[in-house]
């Protein structure tokens, strides 16, 4: 049995953080699929970027839609919409066989219209329309601007991801979201049993702002607690999750939101590598890895148990401890939040600069 093999039999599934025009055409996600275990795909502005401008994959595409007249806005998203469409049909065996539950795609709106409800709500319908598979995922960002348009595309039946979320505090008000979203579609009739999505928690980026300021306090106590604070703030909200969704009175037929851990790549190469998948393994996750920590994973040493479960006093201690030494959490997570929109932002932007340069 494999690892990831292992984690499905936890109860967490592992979805690969990346795609590209290369992995499609090369064959190179279908191997991963036969070959790894990975039951689903998600996406960001910054692997676009990234697929997008190196190599000759999309030179063919570039070159018909620069004949089009198209803009490089209008150029940039009708390649993404064909690859989550092209790795969508590539998971749709494993969409059908897990009910829906995995197999899934993620897309995400323009990260500039994070504080845009109606923008942010007309594109996901857009995406949603365009990619025309059932096992798309739109990703949201979890600003607060944005949460109203969670709930109302969720109203609508379109299953979404929902991205950026770093403190338990957001991750409740996603949780209330989806649940109002998903109790508007009920009551207008639609199928909930289709209707799927999923919390992006990060977790290393935590670890990488807390530990910064750890440093700078550089008391023994302050050093001890670094490359601890990611783990303790995803248990904290896995068991927010449990106690969510314990008191909630879902509709007939709906499925829980699952908690998702992204950022699982760690950024301070003394960690161990799989640090974010072995410690964060229990039921109803999911985990999304770039491919080294996913080789990383079926490579390291066993995973043997839920490791997320039953851990809210333990994570509740280590926030303790972080406060006493003077680190502000609430500052932490409002810090991570707008930088993780800025560097969306910001990646967006490369790419379009890039891409009105070979549009030209």
């Amino acid at each position: 049995m494999t690892q990831v093999a292992k984690l499905a039999e936890i109860g967490t599934s592992v979805w690969l953080d990346d795609l590209s025009r290369e992995r499609l055409a090369s064959g190179n996600l279908k191997e991963m699929i036969e070959t790894t275990g990975i039951v689903g795909v998600t996406t960001n502005p910054a692997i676009f970027a990234a697929a997008m401008s190196q190599g000759t994959a999309y030179d063919a595409q570039i070159a018909e839609l620069k004949a089009r007249g198209t803009s490089a806005d209008e150029a940039v998203y009708a390649m993404a919409v064909d690859d989550v469409r092209a790795a969508c049909d590539e998971f749709a065996e494993i969409y059908r066989s897990s009910g829906g539950k995995d197999g899934r795609v993620s897309i995400e709106v323009d990260p500039r219209l994070y504080a845009d409800r109606d923008a942010t709500l007309a594109q996901a319908r857009e995406l949603y329309k365009r990619v025309d598979r059932e096992n798309v995922m739109i990703k949201i960002p979890a600003t607060p601007e944005s949460l109203p348009a969670i709930s109302d595309a969720l109203a609508e039946g379109i299953s979404v991801n929902v991205t950026l979320i770093f403190s338990v505090a957001r991750y409740r008000e996603v949780v209330a979201a989806f649940i109002d979203g998903i109790g508007r579609a009920y009551a207008d009739g639609l199928d909930v049993s289709k209707i799927h999505s999923v919390a992006s928690f990060f977790v290393s980026r935590v670890d990488t702002e807390i530990d910064k300021r750890l440093d700078a306090i550089g008391t023994p106590e302050a050093l001890e607690l670094k490359g601890k604070a990611g783990l303790a703030n995803a248990r904290l909200a896995y068991a927010a999750f449990e106690k969510c969704f314990a008191a909630a009175e879902l509709p007939t037929g709906a499925h829980v939101q699952r908690p998702l851990w992204a950022s699982t790549g760690v950024k301070n190469q003394n960690y161990p590598a799989t640090l974010y998948v072995s410690e964060l393994a229990g039921p109803d996750t999911v985990n999304t890895m770039p491919e080294p920590t996913l080789r990383a994973v079926l490579e390291g040493t066993a995973i043997a148990s839920d490791t997320v479960s039953g851990k809210q006093q333990e994570a509740e201690e280590l926030f303790a401890k972080l406060l006493a030494v003077g680190i502000d959490t609430e500052d932490v997570f409002a810090v991570l939040e707008r930088e993780g929109v800025d560097k969306f932002i910001s990646s967006w932007s490369d790419l379009l600069t890039s891409m009105e340069g070979q549009l030209a």
